[in-house]
């Protein structure tokens, strides 16, 4: 199967003044792969997510992406006069699915994200992790092959993101769905991601294998090396 994220000398320029944001980012996701991407703020991450994702364009090189990718935000970005059921409705309805269909893609992505008790609940009456679950479920149900994630645990308490990292892994595990995920902690990337892509003012300074066997653990006895050839790749 062919890779369905490619980048190739990829530049994203804002003008007046020229400002680039990202400098000859090339990069090769293959299907099925967790990749992380991490870095300072500022680095360019967030705007790479946002090539990938078709919501801004590059100003040079070659992008082959799906069509359509579903993308989970950091601030949940809920349509807050929808119920959570309605909420992951809309992405499915937004692609053209029929009624039936649609149904079906909100029961299945709504289960998976154990808020079928919720499904009636206002993005208001839930806690900020539910509603980030509510966030990949509506992204899920886009039924696209790339998940998109940009920072989606930040927000969130430690206890709440490690719970909603191990579900992340199990949905990873469930659909083989190829997940592009922005950091900014190192033992969060290490703990997901197959490779972890580093950016330094723009670009793509270097790329990662992360080597610990599936599942992992912060005690697992090569976890801090993995953490430290990450950290040294930035110093």
């Amino acid at each position: 199967m062919s890779a369905p994220v490619v980048l190739t000398h990829v530049y994203k320029t804002y003008e007046d003044p020229p400002v680039y944001v990202v400098r000859d980012f090339s990069v090769s996701i293959q299907a099925g792969e967790f990749f992380c991407l991490v870095g300072a703020s500022g680095c360019g991450k967030s705007t790479v997510l946002k090539l990938i994702a078709g919501i801004l364009t590059p100003s040079q090189g070659v992008m082959t992406k799906p069509p359509h990718v579903g993308m989970v935000f950091q601030s949940y970005a809920l349509l807050p006069w929808l119920t959570v059921e309605d909420n992951v409705a809309f992405a499915a309805r937004m692609q053209g699915f029929d009624a039936a269909k649609m149904q079906a893609v909100t029961e299945r992505y709504v289960h998976m994200v154990h808020l079928d008790e919720f499904a009636a609940k206002f993005p208001r009456e839930l806690s900020g992790g539910q509603r980030q679950r509510v966030g990949i479920a509506r992204a899920l149900a886009v039924e696209s092959d790339v998940l998109l994630l940009d920072e989606p645990f930040s927000a969130l308490d430690p206890v709440i993101s490690d719970e909603l990292r191990s579900e992340l892994l199990a949905i990873w595990k469930a659909t083989n769905k190829t997940i592009v995920m922005i950091s900014h902690h190192f033992e969060e990337a290490v703990l997901l991601a197959d490779r972890i892509g580093v950016m330094q003012n723009g670009t793509l300074k270097d790329i990662i294998t992360v080597t610990l066997p599936r599942p992992r653990t912060e005690e697992q006895a090569q976890f801090v090396p993995e953490v430290k050839k990450l950290r040294a790749c930035l110093a």
